[in-house]
């Protein structure tokens, strides 16, 4: 049976991949943006279902959710894919750049799937895909913003996969490890303090040299992802994520250990 996906930040990069692999094999989505998507229907008719929708808006969003549901009869697979990074050292963070980062990364995945849940759980079945980071795992100079807000999903995304799998929801959070895609130049910027030009400046030559991989490989894989009866809790897309993660963890690790006697003695 053909699957009803709601997919957020679809006007480019993984979020247009997502949409356009599931209309290209026979799926229906409702595509959702800040700006307009009309020109999908163009292509893909009545398929898609293109909806302008800024996930910060939590009324919003439950609007958008139920005209999708009532438009397609069901939702099968949620894609919480809409973000954005913060780019400073913590030192440099505006609280209101902060505020609008966790807003959008956080708290639009939490509201699209509280949206969700009712219908997928009168179902009883459907899919929540949470599209974090390999910066939600480790953190990274610079990104101290962007790497708790996706360490904040990664908690709820977790929490949510245990509380929701009796009713047949199946939670992964996916964390890509570097896409061509405008999300990775692109982005919100601090007011940069010069103290912290170097590490600015290792940062921008690091994406500058990056081999990143192709957003359509990111379709294809999150369709077998989908269609996966058993789905992790986790998975990397991209060829970055697990050696980093392997040694990031290979160290935690260690230093428990290492630390472990002190550790015992706080009982």
């Amino acid at each position: 049976m053909n699957k009803v996906w709601f997919v957020t930040g679809s006007s480019r990069g993984l979020g247009r991949s997502f949409v356009e692999a599931a209309l290209s094999r026979g799926d229906r989505v409702a595509a959702t943006a800040r700006t307009s998507l009309t020109e999908l229907t163009a292509t893909y008719g009545d398929a898609v279902l293109p909806l302008t929708l800024d996930v910060t808006d939590k009324t919003a969003v439950f609007e958008a959710v139920e005209q999708a549901h009532a438009y397609f009869g069901r939702l099968d697979v949620i894609v919480n894919n809409a973000g954005y990074g913060l780019s400073g050292a913590v030192e440099e963070l505006d609280e209101t750049q902060l505020r609008d980062q966790f807003e959008t990364n956080f708290f639009g995945p939490l509201w699209v799937a509280q949206a969700a849940l009712p219908y997928l759980r009168k179902q009883g079945d459907g899919r929540i895909i949470q599209i974090s980071s390999v910066a939600g795992l480790t953190g990274l100079p610079m990104g101290g913003a962007y790497c708790a807000s996706k360490w904040a999903l990664e908690g709820l995304s977790e929490v949510l996969a245990q509380e929701v799998a009796g009713f047949g929801i199946k939670v992964t959070v996916v964390a890509p490890g570097g896409y061509a895609t405008e999300g990775v130049t692109g982005g919100v910027r601090s007011d940069p303090n010069p103290l912290y030009d170097d590490l600015r400046d290792a940062l921008s030559a690091y994406v500058a040299s990056a081999d990143f991989g192709d957003p359509a490989a990111a379709g294809r894989a999150i369709l077998e992802l989908a269609d996966t009866p058993n789905p992790p809790l986790r998975i990397f897309f991209g060829t970055q994520g697990y050696p980093m993660l392997q040694q990031v963890y290979a160290d935690r690790l260690k230093t428990w250990e290492a630390w472990q006697d002190l550790a015992t003695e706080a009982m």
